[in-house]
């Protein structure tokens, strides 16, 4: 179910005797029904991204993983609130809302957010996706399936402790997506480009790692991404990147340490940390390539002191500020 977003969840600090230099992004971000309005074309030298929320965790509750996610859009756009406006004039940001799972009927919801998505990026708009699980991943690449032709390809980079490449038993979960994904590149005769970062092998069965390799998935181990191998891991990527038309960046909070990220799905220790990932992440924008990026498996159930959180909003912001500045 499509929900517009409450104007009041965007509220934070106001510095009113600075004028428009001491603005924040609850100043700046605009709230916009998609039922009732139509998103605005872009000029040529504008850049537009649409925020939308999955309020779902019926694919972690699938996945026998820890429910509490479908609170993760709003914990992160309250984590959002206050960063500093560094957009440029031509930037705009719009909060289009939430797809709300209802009834555990996850498909529908993947469905109705697939549709949201394909109105952002038909409009030249960044697709940004707050999530919820990790079933997010299905539903926003469909959507850039809708939008490019058959002949521009679209490369996965997913930054993980898990490849979810499992294969949908009765119903898909959070740990499916990519696998469900696989499978429609096959039925369209799409080639799957999908590239993890961060994958932990003691998280992954030896019949994942099988499934990942017969589909041709790249990855870096997440014990291979630290300073020493930084230059090592950023030429992998980046000849991932150089391969592909188009990226599409999902991040799963699950891949960082539970130092860093406790309120997620299915913590992890030795996990990622973020200072050289986020590197990574901002070198990906760099491209020039990004077309939707999402977060998922937030989760402010088992989060101490919004810890997760502000992470996560950390790297929305760098995502979101890095990919506003370059130019087309």
């Amino acid at each position: 179910m499509y929900s517009p977003q409450l104007k009041n969840i965007w509220q934070g600090r106001e510095d009113t005797d600075e004028g428009e230099y001491g603005l924040r992004w609850h100043q700046k971000i605009r709230i916009i029904d998609l039922h009732a309005e139509t998103l605005p074309e872009l000029k040529d030298d504008e850049k537009g991204i649409v925020v939308l929320g999955l309020k779902s965790d019926e694919g972690v509750r699938r996945n026998k993983g820890r429910i509490g996610a479908i609170q993760g859009p709003e914990a992160l756009r309250n984590a959002c609130c206050n960063f500093a406006d560094h957009f440029q004039k031509s930037t705009t940001i719009y909060d289009g809302g939430n797809i709300i799972c209802e009834n555990r009927n996850l498909e529908d919801a993947q469905n109705d957010l697939r549709k949201e998505v394909e109105k952002a990026l038909s409009k030249g708009y960044l697709s940004f996706v707050f999530g919820g699980g990790h079933e997010v991943a299905y539903p926003h690449y469909m959507a850039l399936i809708d939008h490019f032709p058959a002949q521009e390809t679209i490369g996965i980079i997913n930054v993980d402790a898990h490849f979810d490449l499992r294969k949908p038993e009765n119903q898909a979960t959070s740990g499916t997506p990519f696998f469900q994904i696989s499978e429609e590149c096959r039925r369209s005769d799409r080639p799957f480009n999908y590239f993890c970062v961060g994958i932990q092998k003691s998280a992954n069965t030896k019949a994942l790692f099988k499934r990942a390799e017969a589909l041709g998935v790249s990855y870096i181990l997440s014990n291979e991404i630290n300073l020493t191998y930084f230059n090592k891991t950023i030429n992998q990527i980046n000849k991932f990147i150089d391969s592909v038309d188009h990226i599409y960046l999902t991040i799963c909070l699950d891949a960082f340490d539970i130092a860093f990220a406790p309120g997620v799905s299915a913590p992890t220790s030795f996990g990622l940390n973020p200072i050289p990932t986020i590197e990574i992440i901002k070198n990906i924008v760099a491209s020039g390539k990004l077309v939707a990026s999402d977060i998922a498996e937030l989760n402010p159930k088992f989060d101490h002191d919004s810890k997760t959180a502000r992470l996560a909003a950390k790297i929305a912001y760098d995502i979101i500020t890095d990919y506003q500045s370059r130019k087309k």
